[in-house]
């Protein structure tokens, strides 16, 4: 599937119902999400960041690795891929869209910007900053058919009315032209309620990444478009590993290893849809 008809498949996902777009942190993953049967792939910046043994955090990852890493995810496999790009690399309008474009160039269908600063003394953007770089983006993005995921962060950094203020910013980012719109760290129906009337009819992206008592259905009960789960599984990978690993090296017992994958399956699986050299 080429980069044009990717980006449509993906914006028709946008226009009814609800689907689950899972989010892979290295091309193995990628693949068998695909073979599971979802129809989108989300990149996750906590997820590659553990990976290469940094924190999600203040760009950490560089702007260029991120963006090697979200080619790798878009190659792995057909399926349209959106872009966890953090705050755009760039505190700057300017430098936002520049990097936006060059997120839009890797061959993903969509991409995130969010308004965390990085700053923990004033860790969302000012009000107008957060709006102007949404703007940029919206722009830079013209003609391409990628699309734009608004994030408003206040309920992951703490902000103390951090509904109200996601409500306020994510109505502006709908009206300055976002085609989706997102705030992580919502849970209640009220408050995702209050969300899709921010949206203005605008599909609304809900990051389900444990437990909170909601099903896909019940999401789609409420009108969500878009379900994603963010680290959810590069943690529970990580789980596995570190309840086996915690046993061998508390205990020197080996039980858990006995709740991994089979080499068998695995190893077909990559033999006959792997990536060759």
């Amino acid at each position: 599937m080429d980069v044009a008809a990717r980006r449509a498949a993906f914006r028709r996902l946008h226009e009814t119902g609800c689907f689950v777009i899972p989010n892979p942190w290295d091309t193995g993953s990628a693949m068998m999400l695909k073979h599971l049967g979802f129809k989108a792939l989300a990149t996750t910046s906590s997820g590659f960041s553990f990976s290469r043994g940094l924190p999600d955090m203040d760009w950490a990852v560089p702007r260029d690795m991120a963006l090697g890493h979200i080619a790798e995810i878009v190659q792995a496999t057909d399926l349209p891929v959106n872009a966890d790009f953090e705050s755009g690399y760039g505190h700057a309008p300017e430098a936002v869209a520049e990097n936006v474009r060059l997120c839009a160039a890797t061959g993903v269908a969509g991409l995130s910007i969010e308004d965390n600063s990085g700053d923990p003394g004033k860790p969302l953007y000012d009000f107008d900053l957060a709006l102007a770089r949404i703007e940029a983006a919206v722009k830079a993005l013209a003609g391409t058919g990628v699309l734009l995921t608004a994030r408003c962060e206040a309920h992951l950094v703490g902000h103390p009315d951090a509904q109200a203020e996601a409500v306020k910013r994510l109505k502006a980012f709908a009206a300055a032209g976002a085609d989706v719109l997102y705030a992580p760290g919502i849970r209640s129906r009220e408050h995702i309620g209050e969300v899709m009337a921010a949206a203005g009819g605008k599909p609304v992206n809900l990051l389900i990444s444990g437990p909170v008592g909601l099903s896909v259905a019940d999401a789609a009960a409420l009108g969500v478009r878009r379900i994603s789960v963010g680290s959810a599984l590069a943690r529970a990978a990580w789980g596995g590993f570190l309840k086996a690993a915690r046993e061998l090296a508390d205990a020197g017992t080996f039980n858990a290893l006995g709740e991994a994958e089979p080499f068998g399956p695995l190893n077909t699986f990559f033999k006959e849809h792997g990536v060759r050299p």
